[in-house]
């Protein structure tokens, strides 16, 4: 007899990361239900790119939930009058936190994977937060995460009635984005199906934001080219 897998909910953007460890939770033997989000984000490139990703990487269920976070702004991400920086190289991205973070998204996104993975009976959820390449964002620290999780655990029916001990895993919490890609190629991660940039020229990746020079990077440290820019 088959034995039952272990359900997980996965937050997948349709970025490089997050397909990583989409591809990761099913390497570990979790049925994954992929959980994207549209928040009011200036594309909705990446949300295409997020259906390609849980359909190749072969989640039971990929649901894009419905927010607007376009209604507090404070980002350049979900507030047209905000310019998304670019820059010449991946050593120009600052290591302060940038007008492309949007505040408590994280936060949110969390909240309502823990939603879910209590209907799902779920007692795992993975994140693609990452401490080394990444542009300053406070919600991708380690301790922030695990702050979270403990909050998680007293947060839900689940978790008083001890039918819950939730985890939160960051498998790539202390990879460069070099090492990301590596591990993603060897579980078989397509990366012309994602996409990660914050400003593309309609379906195209601009090359210039942190978020394409940093994956751009990752590409380059390991002789490759990135397929969102080819």
């Amino acid at each position: 007899m088959t034995a039952t897998k272990r359900k997980a909910v996965v937050l997948l953007s349709g970025g490089l990361d997050s397909a990583t460890v989409l591809a990761i939770a099913a390497a570990d033997g979790f049925e994954t239900y992929a959980l994207s989000f549209r928040y009011g984000q200036r594309h909705s490139v990446e949300l295409a790119a997020a259906g390609r990703v849980a359909t190749a990487l072969g989640a039971a269920k990929h649901v894009v939930a419905d927010i607007d976070l376009r209604v507090f702004g404070g980002s350049a991400l979900t507030d047209d009058s905000l310019e998304v920086p670019h820059h010449d190289s991946a050593e120009a991205v600052s290591q302060d936190i940038p007008i492309t973070y949007v505040p408590a998204r994280n936060t949110i996104f969390l909240s309502f994977a823990l939603a879910w993975a209590e209907t799902l009976g779920a007692q795992d959820i993975f994140i693609g937060v990452n401490a080394l390449d990444y542009s300053g964002y406070p919600d991708c620290r380690p301790e922030y995460i695990e702050a979270f999780q403990k909050m998680a655990n007293l947060a839900t029916k689940a978790g008083v009635e001890g039918t819950q001990d939730l985890t939160i895993h960051m498998p790539l919490v202390a990879l460069t984005k070099a090492q990301t890609i590596e591990r993603g190629l060897a579980l078989g991660v397509d990366y012309s199906l994602t996409h990660s940039c914050y400003d593309p020229l309609g379906d195209q990746a601009c090359g210039t934001c942190d978020s394409c020079l940093l994956r751009g990077r990752g590409f380059a440290e390991l002789g490759l080219t990135d397929p969102a820019l080819a």
